[in-house]
C-alpha cells in the first residue's frame, strides 16, 4: 500500500535527519518495520499502519516467535514499533501507541504450555460438524494437531497439498519442503470438509486455497486466531490456548511417546535442533513434577 510506503519513508527521514541514528540502527529499524508492514498488509492489504492496534502487535510478536526469531530480535522489533508509533503520534497521525504496553518474554522464559490428551480431545470435539463452519474448523484443528504445522503454513495450503489416499501433507515454501503423515481421524475430517462443505463455500473454481472463510476467500492469520480463541473459550480449558499451542502439543506428545528429536525437528521444519530441544526439557519438567507429587520419599526431610 502506497500510504504505508510513504509513512516508512518519512520515518526513515526522521531517524536519519532528526534523531541522527547510526547507519546500523537505521537499517535495523527499517528492517523491523518493513517486516511488520508485510505482516500487516497480508491480512489488511488496503489498510494503513496507523490503524494497527495492540492485538495486531501481539499477533505479530507471536508470528516472530512462531518462526523461531530470537528473543533479542523480538525485543528489538517491539522497540522499533514503539518508536515508529511514537513518531506517528508526534505528527498527529494516530492517537495512541499500540506497541507501548507490549512486552517480550525474558530470556529465562517459561517452557511452552501444552494441552493434555484429554484437553486435545475436548478441543477437537468442540466444533459442530453439522454446520459448514464447524466442519471446516474441525478439519483445521485436526490437521494442526496431526502435523504440527505453523498457522502461516496452514492458511497457505492448497487443495493439492493434501493427499487423502496416502494420508500425507506436502508442506512447502520457497525455501523448504516437508512431507508429514496425517492420522486417520484427521484424514476423515479433511475429506468431509473437502467433498461436502468446501464446494458450498467456494464458487470460484480457480480458487485452490485449501481453507477459506465463509465468503470463499483465503483465510487469514487474524481469522484463524479468532477461531481458536472461540473454541478455547467454548471448551472452558483453563490454559492460554493460542494457534501455536497445537504445534507445541503435537511435538511434546510425539516426544513423550518415544519419537526422536531429529524426526520431530524435521516434521516441525526447524532449521536447528536446538529449537526442538525445548520439548525434551518440557518432558523432563513434567516427569519431575510427577516424581515430586507421587514418590513416597520425594517430600521426606
Amino acid at each position: 500500500m502506497k500510504e504505508n510506503e510513504n509513512l516508512l519513508e518519512a520515518f526513515r527521514d526522521y531517524l536519519e535527519d532528526e534523531k541522527k541514528v547510526s547507519a546500523n540502527t537505521l537499517e535495523s529499524y527499517m528492517r523491523d518495520m518493513n517486516s511488520f508492514r508485510s505482516f500487516w498488509e497480508t491480512d489488511h492489504p488496503d489498510s494503513s499502519l496507523t490503524q494497527a492496534d495492540e492485538a495486531a502487535i501481539e499477533r505479530y510478536v507471536a508470528f516472530l516467535k512462531e518462526h523461531g526469531k530470537s528473543n533479542a530480535t523480538v525485543i528489538r522489533g517491539i522497540a522499533s514499533m514503539r518508536n515508529f508509533y511514537q513518531y506517528l503520534m508526534r505528527r498527529e497521525l494516530c492517537s495512541h501507541n499500540p506497541a507501548r504496553t507490549i512486552k517480550a518474554e525474558r530470556e529465562d522464559k517459561k517452557l511452552p504450555e501444552i494441552l493434555t490428551n484429554a484437553e486435545i480431545d475436548q478441543l477437537l470435539l468442540s466444533p459442530d460438524i453439522a454446520t459448514p463452519k464447524g466442519c471446516r474448523d474441525k478439519a483445521m484443528l485436526e490437521l494442526l494437531y496431526a502435523t504440527g504445522i505453523r498457522v502461516s503454513e496452514l492458511i497457505n495450503l492448497q487443495v493439492d497439498d493434501v493427499n487423502l489416499q496416502l494420508g500425507m501433507l506436502n508442506c512447502h515454501s520457497d525455501r523448504s519442503q516437508r512431507f508429514i503423515p496425517i492420522y486417520a481421524e484427521a484424514v476423515g475430517a479433511l475429506s468431509d470438509y473437502l467433498y461436502r462443505v468446501r464446494p458450498l463455500i467456494v464458487s470460484d473454481r480457480s480458487n485452490q486455497n485449501l481453507f477459506v472463510n465463509l465468503n470463499g476467500k483465503q483465510l487469514t492469520r487474524q481469522g484463524f486466531w479468532k477461531i481458536i480463541k472461540y473454541y478455547a473459550e467454548r471448551t472452558g480449558i483453563k490454559k492460554d490456548i493460542t494457534p501455536h499451542t497445537l504445534r507445541h502439543s503435537f511435538a511434546a506428545h510425539l516426544f513423550e511417546n518415544g519419537a526422536q528429536l531429529k524426526d520431530i525437528k524435521d516434521m516441525l521444519g526447524h532449521a536447528d535442533i536446538s529449537s526442538t530441544q525445548v520439548y525434551a526439557q518440557l518432558a523432563k519438567s513434567k516427569y519431575r513434577d510427577v516424581y515430586n507429587r507421587y514418590h513416597p520419599r520425594a517430600h521426606s526431610s
